[in-house]
């Protein structure tokens, strides 16, 4: 990952791990406005269905995050689902949003 920034190319790896903890769909994790991380997996319980950045903003949020920096998803589907990034878009519109593969390549940035 030699073109992104550092603190991007750390959170690709938090989802990466994330993703690869669980055996999860995905792995996503979220940079808030104070430079803290927050990485969770594709969360599939009877009574709770989340996406993997549903539930890092998710984290991110409910310990007090006012603001993302960026967000990655490591995923192996073409594009982030919509909901993913509406869960992002709600927090902060112009957070960049990283979609890796399960190598930790970038394939897209979604602004």
């Amino acid at each position: 990952m030699p073109d992104l920034d550092p603190e991007d190319e750390k959170i690709i790896i938090l989802a990466r791990s994330a993703r690869a903890r669980v055996q999860a769909e995905e792995g996503a994790a979220v940079r808030d406005v104070d430079g803290r991380t927050y990485a969770a997996a594709t969360v599939e319980l009877p009574s709770l269905k989340l996406t993997a950045l549903q539930a890092a903003v998710a984290a991110a949020v409910s310990s007090g995050a006012e603001g993302l920096e960026a967000a990655a998803v490591v995923t192996d589907a073409a594009a982030v689902d919509e909901l993913s990034v509406r869960a992002v878009r709600e927090l902060t519109p112009d957070a960049p949003i990283l979609r890796a593969d399960a190598a930790g390549e970038l394939r897209e940035t979604i602004r």
